[in-house]
């Protein structure tokens, strides 16, 4: 199956060498050719340059984007898609004065969603989670990480686990599967926390590797959640059963558990609304990225990433969506983008690079997502027809995408 498309006003993301991220100043640059086509054999990127070089071949379908801007699709690297019910009576209490802290303390929260997952059918869950997918799908995302972590046992882990495995099989979209046991601790072992670390580190994890149901493991790394020292031990787990580590960490507290995530080999430190200058030079010598989810900060109010600080001091960083039932239900990474720009001051260039190939650097999928690049994934985007990709962060609000291709199929 070939697909021509041709015509392309802009075709952004260019890379005709592979590489695995972009930082600092690199940031800014945003490789693109003007007036270009592309090439999609199968479910690979087979070829693309300018229209004037542009080959006579006989393609299955060809695609005239005249006006348009193709890019390849978002990479959502950190999310929890699957999870029962939502929790829209606590988006009233933030209104109302709760704090996060004050909704968890009386029973809401990740608890709150634990107990929903727990009382849903495995089935059940798949059909709510499915429409979820679908609807990321739509909105650009190509590449999806999602998360376990409102089961807090194990038969209701291993059931989210499930589900994770069932949609990667059902669908085009590449997926790939955390387990965050350590969300939250569940209220059997709210005095006996060394009791559950025990059973994740003992029972949990070892059941979930040997049924290959995870690639990732995953802590809510914060006071009064899961310490440094117990994140260090399911860390070291994680690894002794071939789960890399991306961790929760800085969301509202720093208490040194960015220099521990690093010395773990944490693939990625996810939230980091709270940075302080040691966490930077302790991130400028690692291979761990950083991770700002900044429609998370958008919608319960805390501080956003200092992305700007941590740009300008080199570092790379990536966005994701958060996706979950209590402080972002929303995928929508064109959102995620734009509020990139408009929140932490990010430029476009910046921000397309974190949701492209940054973000394909924190799922470990460089090598296949993320940027325009012969024998990658032919997962794109298709515009509609745009004064610039400008426009994408701009006009906020609108649907610009046009067309899906997720490898090598219009979906």
């Amino acid at each position: 199956m070939k697909i021509l498309i041709i015509n392309i006003k802009e075709l952004l993301q260019v890379r005709e060498n592979q590489i695995d991220l972009v930082a600092g100043v690199e940031m800014k640059e945003l490789p693109k050719i003007d007036k270009a086509y592309l090439l999609i054999e199968n479910d690979i990127i087979a070829d693309f340059g300018t229209m004037d070089n542009c080959p006579h071949i006989s393609a299955d379908q060809v695609i005239d984007a005249t006006g348009k801007t193709v890019l390849p699709t978002w990479v959502d690297s950190h999310t929890h898609i699957v999870y029962a019910g939502n929790r829209e009576l606590e988006f009233v209490d933030r209104i109302n004065g709760l704090s996060y802290e004050e909704i968890f303390n009386r029973g809401g929260g990740i608890l709150n969603s634990a107990k929903k997952l727990q009382e849903c059918t495995e089935e059940e869950l798949y059909t709510q989670s499915k429409v979820r997918l679908e609807e990321v799908m739509i909105q650009g995302t190509g590449a999806v990480e999602i998360k376990s972590g409102y089961g807090l046992t194990l038969e209701a882990e291993l059931k989210m686990l499930r589900v994770i495995k069932k949609l990667a099989s059902k669908y085009p979209i590449e997926i790939k599967s955390t387990f965050l046991g350590a969300h939250a601790f569940p209220l059997e072992y709210k005095d006996n926390h060394e009791g559950y670390i025990d059973l994740l580190v003992n029972e949990m994890i070892p059941t979930i590797a040997k049924e290959g149901l995870a690639e990732y493991v995953d802590a809510f790394l914060e006071t009064g959640y899961f310490s440094v020292e117990e994140t260090s031990r399911i860390m070291k787990a994680g690894k002794d059963h071939g789960l890399v580590a991306k961790i929760h960490v800085n969301q509202f507290t720093a208490i040194g558990g960015i220099k521990a995530c690093v010395d773990h080999g944490a693939l990625s430190v996810d939230h980091l609304e709270i940075v302080t200058d040691e966490d930077i030079e302790v991130l400028k010598d690692s291979k761990t990225m950083p991770v700002a989810l900044p429609t998370c900060s958008y919608f319960i109010s805390i501080p956003y990433t200092p992305a700007r600080k941590m740009i300008d001091a080199g570092l790379p960083l990536a966005v994701a969506s958060d996706f979950n039932p209590g402080t972002t239900p929303s995928g929508n990474m064109n959102f995620v983008v734009a509020t990139s720009c408009i929140k932490m001051r990010m430029t476009p260039e910046e921000a397309i690079n974190a949701a492209t190939i940054n973000g394909a650097y924190a799922m470990g999928l460089e090598k296949e997502y993320g940027s325009i690049t012969i024998g990658k994934k032919a997962s794109i985007i298709i515009t509609k027809p745009l004064n610039s990709f400008y426009e994408i962060p701009y006009a906020f609000g609108s649907n610009l995408i046009d067309q899906v291709i997720l490898k090598g199929k219009l979906i």
